[in-house]
C-alpha cells in the first residue's frame, strides 16, 4: 500500500517473535492443510491485493493534483510500484489455486467506502493520506504477518515494503508548513480524521470475514489474545504519532 512507509527513526511496530513457533514456524504447504487457516490467508491476500490496486489508482489520480512535472513523475513511479505489489499478490493467489478477483471482491466495498469518505481536497491532503492514513492499515497487516506461515509472511512483508512515498511526503508537507504555518493546523485535523477512519476500516474488514477474525483472536494460527490486541493498537498508535511528528504535525 502507498503508505507502507515506516516513520523515520522509528523501530518496526510489529512485535515479531525472536523465534517463530506454531504456524509461524511452518511453510504454506504444511500450514494450509488446515482449511480454516487457508481461508483466513486467502482473505488476507485478497484484502491486500485490492488495497494495492486501489493505492495504484489513487496515486494516479493524485498525480493530477501535483504542482510540478517532477512531482507528477514521482507519484507515477510510486503508482507503478504499487501495481507491481498487486501483481505479486494476484499471482500468489492464482498459484495456490484461488481466483484473484473472487478473493478481492469481499473487500471492495470497505476500501472504496474508506477512499470515498477520505477523498483529499488538494495535493497536501493527498500526501498526508498516503503517508499517514494508509500506514495504519499497513501496520495492522504487519502485526498479522508475524503470525503467518513463512511463505505468506515473506510475501506480505515484501508488498508492504517502502515505496519511497514517506520521504517524499515529509519533504513536501514540511516545506508547505514552513511557507505557511497555518497549513499545519488544517493538515493535523485531516490526519486525525484519517486515523479514525483507517482504524474503523480495519475493524470492518476483519469483522465481516469469519476466518480472518477467528485467526486474529487465536482460533487458528498463533492469534492475539485480548491483552495482545490492546498492545497491538498501542504500537499502531505510537507509529502514527511518530509519523505525525515527522511531518511536523501535532498528533
Amino acid at each position: 500500500m502507498t503508505s507502507s512507509d515506516k516513520p523515520e527513526n522509528a523501530s518496526d511496530t510489529t512485535a515479531t517473535p525472536a523465534e517463530h513457533t506454531g504456524v509461524a514456524a511452518r511453510d504454506w504447504a504444511t500450514a494450509s492443510a488446515d482449511p480454516q487457516y487457508r481461508a483466513a490467508v486467502v482473505d488476507l491476500l485478497g484484502a491486500l491485493a485490492y488495497g494495492e490496486l486501489a493505492a495504484f489508482e489513487r496515486l494516479a489520480e493524485d498525480a493530477k493534483l501535483a504542482p510540478t512535472l517532477a512531482d507528477k513523475a514521482e507519484l507515477a513511479k510510486m503508482a507503478s510500484a504499487e501495481f507491481h505489489h498487486f501483481e505479486r499478490l494476484r499471482d500468489r493467489l492464482a498459484e495456490i489455486g484461488e481466483e484473484p478477483t473472487r478473493a478481492m471482491e469481499p473487500f471492495v466495498a470497505a476500501y472504496d467506502g474508506f477512499h470515498k469518505q477520505t477523498a483529499p481536497s488538494d495535493w497536501l491532503e493527498g500526501l498526508v493520506k498516503a503517508y499517514v492514513g494508509d500506514s495504519i492499515a499497513s501496520d495492522f497487516y504487519r502485526e498479522v504477518a508475524a503470525r503467518l506461515d513463512s511463505d505468506s509472511r515473506d510475501l506480505v512483508l515484501a508488498v508492504l515494503d517502502d515505496t519511497g512515498h514517506g520521504g517524499f511526503a515529509v519533504e513536501k508537507v514540511r516545506a508547505a508548513i514552513d511557507a505557511d504555518p497555518r497549513v499545519g493546523g488544517r493538515l493535523a485535523l485531516w490526519a486525525r480524521r484519517l486515523m479514525g477512519e483507517a482504524l474503523s476500516q480495519s475493524q470492518r474488514v476483519v469483522a465481516d470475514r469469519d476466518a480472518l477474525s477467528t485467526m486474529l483472536v487465536g482460533g487458528v494460527a498463533d492469534g492475539f489474545d485480548l491483552a495482545e490486541v490492546g498492545k497491538m493498537f498501542s504500537r499502531i498508535t505510537e507509529a502514527h504519532t511518530k509519523r505525525m511528528a515527522a511531518l511536523g504535525l501535532a498528533a
